[in-house]
């Protein structure tokens, strides 16, 4: 895997300021959950021995997005091979209480690194036969910190993943910094994006399953929207990341290009400016030294949720509840 450092500062600050970061570009080996987190678990190692205090993954990477549904006629209702294909998907999910990120994050504690993750999460409390696209938060000290179900999926993916829910919009403190991060098309949605700058996040992770065309506007928009570092980090798949045992193979590859989705990992400072470029079409460890100087300096004339709001005319109501279907009362 390929390395990528930047450096992005400002005079007249101090090294408390500083935050190393790294954005981990990688393939999964698809719907092999424990061969993609041994992938994962390279990554981490790798950007714990560059003395990084965050790594970040792409949406969906364990055990991969489902790109079959568009290749193999996904929508048919009933259908056995979407059954079967579901079936393999689901088995291949992650289940956090069963301990399946239990080594990373005993590494996230040996290198005192934290680790944003994408997953397919099979839900214990929604009885674990549905999936939910969920960016996992670990900290420093190999805790997981949160766990967002993605709120929307996006056109195919409703065909294989449920709705979550806000339980999971929360930032966590890291350095100077405060961290948070949305799946995908939710850094599109404007009161998401506000749920996460209320609480002082200035470090914002957007995870995507991989694509140029996501990430080389929506990471500059965002960070001057609010005025924060965004990290943009995306997954990347070619075919020859599909296993040979892989369901439907043929019909998932029959006409594919060169890449199904092609990277474009980038980060991008509070002015807007590029700190790293996107990257596309390898895979890279992109590593970079945040200032949250810059941070500071670019609130002075905007501040989304504090000098330049209004709570007193619009303000945001958010429910963090964790929604499940039954609540049990056993008390005599």
């Amino acid at each position: 895997m390929e390395l990528i450092e930047a450096i992005h500062t400002t005079q007249n600050t101090v090294s408390s300021d500083k935050l190393k970061v790294a954005l981990a570009q990688i393939a999964p080996v698809w719907l092999k959950r424990d061969e993609t987190l041994q992938k994962v678990a390279a990554a981490v190692e790798m950007a714990g021995k560059q003395e990084c205090q965050l790594v970040t993954f792409g949406e969906a990477l364990v055990p991969g997005y489902p790109f079959w549904i568009e290749r193999t006629d996904g929508a048919r209702f009933n259908d056995p091979k979407q059954k079967a294909i579901y079936a393999e998907y689901l088995e291949q999910g992650v289940v956090i209480e069963d301990g399946h990120l239990d080594a990373i994050c005993a590494l996230a504690k040996k290198y005192n690194i934290s680790v944003y993750l994408g997953v397919m999460e099979r839900a214990a409390n929604r009885s674990g036969h549905s999936l939910y696209c969920t960016l996992v938060y670990i900290n420093q000290q190999g805790e997981i910190g949160s766990a967002h179900r993605k709120l929307q999926p996006t056109y195919e993916e409703r065909l294989a993943w449920a709705p979550g829910d806000g339980h999971g919009l929360r930032v966590h403190p890291l350095g100077r910094f405060t961290v948070g991060g949305l799946n995908c098309y939710e850094n599109w949605m404007p009161l998401s994006r506000a749920a996460l700058y209320a609480q002082g996040e200035d470090l914002h992770v957007a995870v995507w399953p991989g694509g140029l065309h996501n990430t080389e506007d929506t990471t500059r928009f965002v960070a001057k929207e609010s005025r924060s570092y965004v990290i943009s980090v995306s997954g990347l798949m070619r075919p020859v990341d599909f296993p040979e045992d892989t369901p439907e193979r043929a019909e998932i590859l029959e006409n594919s290009a060169e890449f199904l989705a092609n990277g474009g990992s980038c980060i991008s400072a509070p002015d807007g400016s590029w700190v790293v470029e996107p990257q596309v079409g390898k895979e890279v460890l992109i590593t970079a030294e945040l200032d949250h100087a810059v941070v500071r300096g670019e609130r002075q004339n905007f501040d989304p949720t504090g000098h330049y709001s209004r709570p007193d005319v619009t303000r945001l109501v958010v429910d963090r509840t964790r929604q499940q279907l039954a609540v049990f009362n056993d008390s005599q």
